[in-house]
């Protein structure tokens, strides 16, 4: 039963599942440096109107072994991360990962053994963040599973902490196809959407722009069945039906961040096909077109 749970990361996505837990029977502990510890302790989250009483802790700390741990930082705070929860990790913790991408969950486990980690990631709505302030509709869910059969105990013990708390999630019958899936739909309507500045509706009604996201989907297969992932011969046709669904006037998250001038998440999109491409002799030009696109636009913030 997971009774002590460790969130590392307190943007939008932790701060959302911190709020689900603090109202359960749950020992919960948000894991922070110094500087930050004084800024919450003065100024105190507020996610929906209202302040989150939450408790932190700080990476040198001992006396603490988490059951689950949640973490929510961005790519570049994930170094950081594999490093600060190291005193919280005992022989039976679980790991999950919602970041985005393919990576996050190969980083820690080799810090930390496949054993403990799960795949995981977050969909749904965006939350809005203002300073300490925090909005979020509640639309959302975390898609988790299994890599081995050997974690299917551990899937079980998160999925019965997950009903405990109200938080809303998927288990796939395949968790690697379904991460991939998600990786794939954010190199091909991400990347070109953020440099275009289109919409999802806009991208859907442009056969030249869906023609540019079948070519990036294309080298996201090959590298994925270079992975060992199992079906990507159905994945370009899932990722064109997830597409199809999307609120016609909603913005991709990357996009998102170009208007706003913050640094991207290209490297672990482009960045890493083009780093697993090299690892097994694929050529990705259209990921390698979009990786400098997006960071001359970062360079002219």
């Amino acid at each position: 039963m997971i009774k002590k749970v460790l969130i590392c990361g307190l943007g939008a996505v932790g701060s959302t599942y911190a709020n689900k837990i603090i109202n359960e029977d749950i020992e919960l502990k948000i894991l922070v440096d110094q500087n930050r510890l004084e800024r919450y302790k003065n100024n105190p989250i507020i996610f929906n109107g209202e302040k989150m009483d939450l408790e932190y802790i700080l990476p040198n700390s001992t006396d603490y072994k988490a059951d689950l741990i949640i973490i929510t930082t961005k790519f570049d705070g994930l170094q950081d991360a594999i490093k600060n929860i190291k005193n919280f990790i005992s022989e039976n913790t679980i790991i999950l990962s919602l970041l985005n991408g393919v990576t996050s969950e190969i980083h820690i486990a080799r810090e930390y053994g496949w054993e403990k980690v799960l795949l995981s990631y977050f969909i749904g709505h965006s939350a809005v963040r203002t300073g300490r302030s925090v909005t979020q509709d509640g639309v959302g869910k975390i898609v988790f599973g299994a890599k081995t059969n050997s974690q299917l105990h551990k899937v079980q013990l998160v999925k019965e902490f997950f009903d405990k708390c109200k938080i809303d999630y998927e288990i796939p019958e395949d968790m690697e196809y379904a991460l991939w899936l998600k990786f794939m739909f954010n190199v091909s309507a991400n990347q070109p959407s953020a440099i275009l500045n289109m919409t999802f509706g806009e991208m859907q009604a442009n056969p030249k722009f869906m023609e540019l996201s079948k070519k990036l989907m294309f080298e996201v297969q090959a590298i994925a069945k270079a992975e060992g992932v199992k079906n990507t011969e159905k994945m370009i046709d899932d990722a064109l039906k997830g597409f199809e669904k999307m609120t016609p006037e909603g913005q991709a998250s990357t996009l998102q961040d170009v208007l706003a001038k913050r640094k991207t998440e290209v490297d672990i999109f482009a960045g890493a096909i083009i780093e697993l491409g090299a690892k097994h002799n694929i050529p990705v030009p259209y990921n390698t077109f979009m990786y400098e696109m997006i960071k001359a636009i970062e360079a002219n913030y």
